[in-house]
This record gives C-alpha cells, structure tokens and sequence, in this order.
C-alpha cells in the first residue's frame, strides 16, 4: 500500500493537482529578480541606462507527478481500473490475516480513498481523456465489494479470479507450445543436395508408374490442394487419373449448350494473379471469323492484355487464355461476352453473352495469430466496420463458431478452455490476414435461450479491417455461407 501511495502521489488526486496548477501560475507571475543599473556612456557623449531581468525557470506541467498519476492524467484510466482491482485483492487479503479491527478499517478506508479518488479524477475533466465507462463501472464494483464483503463476492476476488487465470495462462502456454512444436517438423527440413520435382514437366503416362521418378508424397498432396478428384474418377470411369482431372471441379460454364457458340473457364487463382482459361466451341456448321473473347472486371481486378481474335472452322473448338491482375482483396466479378462474324452473312456482328465469374475472396485469406495487445491496438485503429447479424438454423453455440472458422479462414485467437461449457452466450475473437498484408479482425457475439433448446442461434459478427473493400467482401461472405450447413442439417 505504501509502494501504491509513492507512485500516486498526494491523495485526494483532484485536490492536489489544482494546487499544483494553482502553484505553477503563482510561479509564472513570480517576482522577477532585477540585477543593479549600470550607466553607460554612449558614442555621443549621452548617458544611457541598462538594466536585466532573471526570470526563474519553471518546470514543464506533469515533469514531477508520479509515474501512475502521469499514466491516468495522460487519459490512460485502464490502469486504474487495474488498479482498483489489485487494491480491492489487498484489502480482502489483509482483513484475512489481521484480527484487529481497527487495522482492517483503516487499510481499508485508504483502500476505498484511492478508488474514490481515481474515479474523481476521471471525470473531473482535467486529464487529457476522461475515463470510460468500463473503468468506471469496474472501480464502482471494487467500491461495493470492500463496502459489503459479501462471502461469495470474497470467494470469487480471493480464490476464483486466481484459479481462471491459472487456467487462462496454461492454456496460452499450451497453445505457443503446440504452434512452437508445428514449426519444429522434422519433415520441413530438406536437404540441400535433394532433387527438385517439377510436377508440371512431368509427363501424364509416367503417372501410373510412380515407383521410378515421381514423389508419391508431392502427386497427392497437389490432388489435395488442386481438389477433390473421386467423383471425378468415377465418373470418368477409372481410379488411374492424373491430377490434371482435379481442374474439372473449377470449371465454370460460361454459356447455354444450345448457344451457337459454347464456353467454360477454368478458373486458376495464383496468389496475386488469376489464369482464365476459356474453352470456346463453335457449335453451329458455319465458319466464325474474328472470334474475339471480350472481357471486362468489377471490382480491384485488373485485365492484363485483349485475347487475340481467331477463327473456328464448322465444330470446331480452341482454347484462349487470359490474366487477371489482382490488387487487393476484394470481392471481384469477371463478366464479358464472345462476339464473331460469320462467313458470307450480311448481318451485323453476333454476340454470345458470358455468365459471371465470381472471384472467391477466401483464395486470398490465410489465418494469423496476434496477441492480445496487437488485436486491441488495431480494432481501434481500424476505421471501417461491417455488422452481420447472425440468420441461422443451427441451434450449437460451438457448431456455429466451428461453421464459421471453416467459411471464413479466419483463426480464433480465444483459447478453447475459455470456451468450453455451456453458459448460453459465446464471445470470440478471430484475426486473418491476405496475401497483400491486409489484416481483417471479427468479434463474434452470440446468444440462445436457456429454457428453448431448439431455437437457433442469435447474435451478430462485428468485422473491422483498414479498408472498405475487405470489411465488406468479408461480410458478404459470411451472409453466404451462414446458410451452409442447413442442408447438410436437414438431409
């Protein structure tokens, strides 16, 4: 308690710091020390007079206050609140161990002045920021703990409140060992002298034979990242496919079948590029001149050059490749349309109009992790914000969280322990990071009634990052998949 007194300086805090501003403007208009008048004889033969004043130098307001008042008079009132708290814990504990109960009146008097008092220099006005309402309201209940010492209120401040951070920080210890003992993999160690497999130079009919050249290891993990390939396989009738087939699960159609002209796209996301590759098939028996593949982007996208025309003989078909530059995460859409000319018609130009292309924002969102200073540092600097309301049918607290880390890439930074159980609400942090640097956080707030086990979930998601097209490409996302699973639900 002395310690705490040293640092806050002379209590009651308002009261002291007007003397000190009171005491200050004294100095400011002090006497002004005048040295003796020396006379002087200038060039002229006049008489002249010259006299100086000193003046006392005066100490900077806020040089000579205590580190913890300084911190509060700066606007910092969270370390009050804090303060409050340890000073509620010292109070309790030493009525524990003191039978004389003067002493405990006494330490716990002092106890309530200072609590009182930061609370009157918090709304006084004189400190840079005033404090806010959850410091003020967390100094309010240390004031009515130490005024009631109700027994359960006791129990909770002196023995609960230790063991859950017992439990708080085993559980940040296990998490940075189970991520330290990730990076540790024996496995991510090669070797400088190992051979580099170049899986596009290998050939397709070395695929069976993967006991000589190919890494059976590298051909599955590319069918696992490329996509799925077992419907594929069945439906092409064989299990003996290369991974070339896994690209059929990213084709988009472009046009009817019974258009004159058909096309698909496959849809290749390359980091910071994306790879258009369109299959174009002249269906009808006539000969189309200057086939041209016309393209246009929404969004921070970006086309890198104009396909080239060509010409399709009757039922023929051709492959155009296309790039797209890509700037920024965002929600982008490609659209477009073929445009040709058909041999000996006399009419004008036709025109074969493209479904869109929409670009998934989750190609370019990875999980991160942050700490807990870093992700309350930048949701306040982060100016933009989306608020989706929860609309589901799933009617689990924890399956919801689960749906929405899996849809979102995003990662929970709260630990699972704090987590665990049922209490009928759920709060949780989660932080994601883009290929371009570009940090996205979620606060997640969801609530169910305790007395209707079947009613689904309600709440809302708070998302906030540094620019607009990332708070509400993100957002969009999540209004998308939040009815996901209620399929899978219901079949």
């Amino acid at each position: 308690m002395n310690q705490v007194r040293q640092t806050l300086g002379e209590i009651p805090l308002v009261d002291d710091e007007l003397r000190l501003a009171a005491g200050e403007k004294a100095d400011e208009d002090g006497i002004q020390q005048q040295v003796p008048i020396q006379k002087l004889v200038t060039s002229d033969g006049t008489y002249a007079t010259q006299s100086a004043f000193n003046t006392a130098s005066i100490s900077k307001k806020g040089e000579a206050r205590p580190p913890l008042r300084q911190y509060m008079m700066d606007g910092d009132f969270f370390i009050g609140a804090a303060l409050g708290t340890t000073l509620a814990k010292l109070a309790l504990r030493y009525m524990s161990l003191t039978p004389d109960g003067k002493k405990q009146n006494r330490f716990c008097s002092e106890a309530m002045l200072i609590m009182a008092s930061i609370l009157h220099l918090g709304k006084s006005g004189l400190a840079v920021k005033n404090m806010t309402n959850d410091d003020a309201d967390r100094l309010y209940l240390c004031l009515q703990v130490l005024s009631d010492k109700s027994p359960v209120i006791v129990k909770i401040f002196n023995e609960n409140c230790r063991c859950a951070l017992s439990i708080m920080l085993a559980a940040k210890a296990e998490e940075e060992a189970s991520t330290q003992k990730a990076k540790e993999k024996p496995g991510s160690v090669i070797h400088a002298d190992e051979p580099i497999s170049f899986l596009q130079l290998s050939s397709s009919r070395g695929a069976g034979d993967l006991g000589g050249t190919e890494n059976v290891f590298e051909l599955s993990l590319n069918q696992a990242v490329v996509g799925r390939r077992d419907g594929i396989c069945s439906g092409l009738g064989g299990g003996e496919s290369t991974p070339g087939l896994s690209k059929l699960n990213k084709v988009t159609q472009l046009t009817g079948f019974s258009d004159p002209v058909y096309a698909e796209a496959y849809v290749h996301v390359n980091q910071y590029d994306i790879v258009l590759d369109v299959l174009i098939v002249n269906q009808t028996g006539d000969t189309l001149q200057n086939c041209t593949l016309e393209l246009a982007t929404l969004g921070d996208l970006k086309l890198v050059e104009k396909p080239q025309p060509v010409v399709l003989a009757p039922h023929d078909f051709c492959n155009i490749k296309a790039n797209v530059k890509v700037a920024s995460t965002e929600n982008g859409i490609i659209f477009g349309n073929i445009v040709y000319d058909v041999s000996g018609a006399a009419s004008d130009r036709n025109v074969v109009v493209l479904n869109d292309i929409h670009i998934d924002i989750m190609d370019y969102i990875v999980p991160a992790s942050c700490n807990d200073t870093e992700f309350r540092q930048m949701w306040a600097e982060f100016e933009w914000e989306n608020k989706v309301s929860v609309n589901t049918n799933l009617t689990d607290l924890h399956e919801y969280l689960r749906h929405l880390i899996s849809s979102t890439n995003m990662k929970c930074l709260t630990p699972e322990k704090a987590l665990s159980g049922q209490c009928g609400f759920m709060a949780a942090n989660m932080y994601a990071r883009s290929i371009f640097g570009e940090n996205a956080l979620a606060n997640l707030s969801i609530e169910k009634p305790f007395n209707k086990p079947d009613a689904p979930v309600t709440g809302h998601i708070r998302i906030r990052a540094k620019s607009q097209g990332m708070a509400l490409s993100l957002g969009d996302k999540i209004n998308m998949t939040q009815k996901g699973p209620h399929k899978t639900c219901g079949a």
